[in-house]
């Protein structure tokens, strides 16, 4: 009898283990596995960055057809496994072909920029419904041609760092804690590695510091608090622009913990 009970228990942990689940997904990245297979690492809605294996994947035409490839949209058929570490691909029927994504090197290149930084600040596993949506709603917004590039990247990567918990602190001195609205006339400056603004007493003691003019600083924090789902924010100066972008991709940069690898080729469209 505790023969046939361990036989049934056993069974009961394999169909669990072989539960499958499906969801909305972004392929972020593949690379091969092997002679067929593919690993493939995605975005999903309901489960987070998850990474799988899709069985044969560079030899059928059928089950993965056009569907594995980066910017993807898709709706994933998987199996997980609770201790293990890839999960099983079984299906991913494109959901969304990105077609004009593919007809400028530009648009290309702003793409790759999304889909690195969005998973730069992804942890594996971690669920956040809102952090998929933002890179999806930026997909679409590439393809349906929408603003200029500094003012969507600028838009995007602040909404991304507050969705993701990474929101550069813009209220006040991040080391004497003195609050900006206290002393509007002063000159303030950024410093990536400290995670915000710093007083002009605070930032001597510092060699990282950025320069952050009174506009620049100005257009950062309505851009940072923006609550809608609308990208691209309203018309700033080249100059403004051109400042923030600077202090955006330092702080970026500081807080990932790989190199952004797109951000040299994007600079031959904006200025990054």
């Amino acid at each position: 009898m505790s023969v046939l009970l361990k036989n049934v228990t056993v069974i009961a942990a394999n169909s669990a283990m072989r539960l499958t689940l499906a969801t909305p997904a972004v392929v972020l990245r593949t690379w091969p596995y092997g002679e067929s297979d593919k690993v493939v690492c995605l975005l999903t809605e309901n489960h987070g960055k998850i990474t799988g294996i899709a069985k044969g994947a560079r030899r059928s035409r059928k089950r993965f057809a056009n569907s594995l490839e980066p910017f993807s949209l898709v709706n994933l058929h998987f199996q997980d496994r609770p201790h293990g570490g890839l999960v099983l691909i079984l299906s991913a029927d494109l959901a969304f072909a990105f077609k004009q994504l593919s007809t400028s090197l530009e648009k290309i290149t702003l793409a790759s920029y999304l889909v690195e930084i969005t998973d730069g600040f992804t942890g594996e596993r971690d669920e956040n419904a809102l952090v998929f949506q933002h890179l999806k709603n930026g997909l679409l917004y590439l393809e349906s041609d929408g603003a200029a590039p500094l003012e969507f990247l600028a838009s995007f990567e602040l909404k991304l760092l507050r969705l993701a918990g990474y929101q550069p602190a813009l209220d006040g001195c991040k080391r004497c804690g003195v609050m900006r609205c206290e002393h509007g006339g002063a000159r303030w400056h950024f410093s990536a590695a400290e995670g915000g603004i710093l007083c002009g007493l605070c930032a001597q003691s510092r060699k990282d510091i950025l320069p952050l003019g009174t506009a620049a600083l100005a257009a950062l924090i309505e851009l940072q608090q923006e609550k809608s789902d609308g990208l691209g924010g309203g018309p700033l100066t080249a100059a403004v622009l051109g400042e923030i972008r600077f202090v955006i991709q330092s702080f970026l940069q500081c807080h990932m913990d790989r190199e952004i690898r797109s951000a040299a080729f994007l600079s031959r469209f904006v200025a990054v």
